[in-house]
Parts: C-alpha cells; sequence; structure tokens
C-alpha cells in the first residue's frame, strides 16, 4: 500500500469511517474517468482543486462537484487572497498527494478548504483515496466534515 492511500485508510478509520477504499482497474484521474469507473454521476465526484494562496503561500483546497468548474476570481474571494497555479511540488509537499490523486483527506499539514454545495445534494458522493487509481464513496456531509471544509460559492 502506498504512503499516499495509507495516509487516507489512516485519516477515515481515525474518523470511525468505515469506508471501503476500491482499486479501479483503470485510471481515475479526472472526474470523468471516476464517475465511469465508479458507475455514477459526474456530479457525485468530488474534485479536489488545489490553488497556491499569493499571500500565504500554502494551498488552498476547493471541493467541488465533478461537472463544476471552480472560477479563480470567485475562489480568490472566497479564500480572501489572490490565488495562483498550484505546482506539483507544492502540491505534494503539503497535501502529500501527486496531482491526480489529491485525497480531501489525509494530508501532510491542516489545509484550508470549501466546497461546493451541489455535493450536498447526493446520498453518496465519491473522492480520490490518494492515488489515481483508487476511489472511496462518502456521505457527502460527512466528507466535508471531515476536510473540515466551508460551504461557499465559488463555481462558474
Amino acid at each position: 500500500m502506498s504512503k499516499s492511500l495509507a495516509r487516507v485508510k489512516a485519516a477515515l478509520d481515525t474518523a470511525g469511517e468505515a469506508v471501503e477504499i476500491v482499486e479501479m482497474g483503470e485510471s481515475t484521474r479526472t472526474a470523468a474517468e471516476a464517475a465511469a469507473a465508479a458507475g455514477c454521476e459526474i456530479d457525485q465526484i468530488a474534485k479536489s482543486i488545489i490553488f497556491r494562496g499569493e499571500i500565504t503561500g500554502h494551498v488552498v483546497l476547493f471541493l467541488t462537484a465533478g461537472g463544476n468548474r471552480v472560477d479563480p476570481a470567485k475562489a480568490a474571494r472566497v479564500a480572501g487572497q489572490p490565488l495562483g497555479k498550484a505546482d506539483a511540488a507544492l502540491i505534494r509537499a503539503e497535501t502529500g498527494f501527486a496531482i491526480g490523486g489529491v485525497a480531501p483527506v489525509g494530508h501532510l499539514r491542516p489545509v484550508e478548504a470549501w466546497y461546493d454545495p451541489r455535493l450536498s445534494e447526493f446520498d453518496r458522493v465519491w473522492a480520490a483515496a490518494g492515488t489515481p487509481r483508487h476511489i472511496f464513496a462518502i456521505a457527502p456531509q460527512r466528507l466535508v466534515t471531515l476536510a473540515g471544509a466551508k460551504e461557499a460559492d465559488f463555481v462558474a
């Protein structure tokens, strides 16, 4: 088991979440790939979109429904700072995950996070489990609680 996957599993176990992490035979790097693999609607995929806070220098997480796009201007207003592109090195250093497998839980350091209310319209959503081929299903309210995410309007 990879270190990234183990961290996600440990975070879920510590929170008392009895979820099954599923390894898919194909990539789940994109929301469309994850939805096809999970057999669910694209909006049931909780995408982890990462930006770099231009004031803090730290990553900022936006959990959004798979079919939605983050509006950078709205996201910056929500974050209270200008946002820039987070490069792979910063994402790995602060979350411990590679692009394409960033989980909403199990980060190396606390991450400021917001979520798209569209996720709350489902009984269950799917999220990355730390690798490009592992995902897990969870009730959206549990996911946002575990991620420490606040509801906000940041989608285009």
